[in-house]
């Protein structure tokens, strides 16, 4: 099946907002825009993954498409230490460019098509319905197992979540791979912010795996985790993520990619290695990420947003109760860019997100503007 028309690029919607957010001189702060629209990383990339990268690009050889010896077990250490998930095999874990171009393709790799459902959440990425449209199947916003149709081949799971920062319980997790397992689904869990967890009980216990022994006990068929370095590293410019799992699914996967020439550059695999075997830049990277949450989030609230779900990721989803675009624009004009809840599937019409992934002192000017507007709205009312 050839494929068919696509959307728009939904982010092209927001040049207007940008625009007026640049213009704006809110409460007198005429420091610039603050733009938590996008959750792109903008601290360093730590000094020992680059030095590892520079070490490494002596790379007169084609890469491993399954990638070396040593990252397949750093992949596995990884998941083992970080993740509770122990005992993975070098064929249970394969290294890919990126995760989003996993999550793209990866209803295509594994054979689907027209009369196959792809299941995702209804806070969701927009990158599974897109996934689904590459491969000519079905995509369904659903987050009820009770309710995944029976033609259900592929569903993914997104914990902890983006937009929302939704954190799946192992029961959670369970009834899914239950379930798709009586459909005879895969199962993806998308699990790039594992690592940032907030509100009681993830701000001290790792959010679970889809992969999580108590998940699946010791049967892996028909599951797999993706995970990326570019949040918890800060390496989105490296394109730096990896899948594990059933060894079925990871063999076709690496059979597709060695087709296609998708290989990780062997400079990036070195530095994953440091980067994986070294959990102290991780837990500076969260401790940045937790400041500002903190610095964020009861600013927002007292510019009368209620923040929802959010326990965990890099995201605020946040609502005025009022249509987004509404609340988009009314932070422009506070010189705030956010992302309309739209962008992430129809179910969610008046919340917006904000991302932590700006500097301190971008974070601080949005959290002094939103405060100011509070006691704005306090004196005055809401009818601005």
């Amino acid at each position: 099946m050839a494929l068919g028309e696509l959307p728009d690029y939904p982010w092209d919607l927001m040049a207007p907002y940008a625009a007026r957010a640049r213009a704006a001189v809110p409460f007198g702060d005429g420091s610039g825009i603050v733009d938590l629209s996008i959750g792109s990383p903008v601290d360093p990339t730590p000094a020992l993954i680059r030095d590892a990268l520079a070490e490494a690009t002596d790379a007169h050889a084609y890469p491993q498409t399954v990638g070396t010896p040593a990252l397949r077990e750093a992949i596995a250490a990884w998941f083992a230490r970080r993740r509770g998930v122990t005992g993975l095999a070098p064929e249970e874990v394969l290294p890919t460019i990126g995760s989003k171009e996993l999550v793209a393709f990866l209803p295509f790799f594994l054979g689907l098509g027209e009369g196959d459902a792809v299941v995702h959440p209804r806070a969701a990425y927009p990158t599974y319905a897109i996934g689904a449209a590459f491969a000519g199947a079905e995509a369904v916003a659903s987050d009820d197992p009770a309710q995944w149709p029976e033609n259900t081949r592929l569903v993914w799971l997104n914990s902890p979540g983006n937009p929302d920062g939704r954190v799946l319980s192992v029961e959670d997790l369970r009834a899914a791979v239950a379930r798709a397992r009586e459909l005879g689904a895969v199962v993806a869990g998308d699990e790039c912010y594992a690592e940032l967890g907030w509100d009681a009980p993830w701000d001290a216990a790792p959010t679970p795996s889809v992969l999580d022994p108590r998940v699946v006990g010791d049967d892996r068929s028909g599951v797999l985790a993706v995970y990326s370095l570019s949040k918890q590293s800060n390496l989105a410019g490296y394109r730096a993520a990896f899948i594990a799992g059933d060894r079925g699914l990871i063999a076709r996967l690496t059979t597709v990619r060695k087709h296609a020439g998708l290989m990780l550059p062997s400079p990036l695999q070195a530095a994953m290695v440091v980067a994986l075997g070294d959990d102290a830049h991780v837990a500076d990277q969260r401790e940045r990420y937790r400041a500002r949450r903190a610095l964020l989030k009861p600013a927002l609230e007292a510019a009368g947003f209620r923040i929802d779900r959010s326990e965990a990721g890099l995201y605020l989803w946040a609502t005025e109760g009022r249509d987004a675009w509404e609340s988009i624009g009314r932070l422009a004009d506070l010189g705030i860019l956010a992302g309309p809840g739209v962008f992430y599937g129809d179910h969610y019409p008046e919340h917006v997100r904000l991302s932590l992934t700006a500097t301190d002192e971008r974070i601080a000017a949005a959290a002094s503007r939103l405060r100011s507007f509070g006691d704005t709205l306090a004196a005055f009312g809401d009818t601005l």
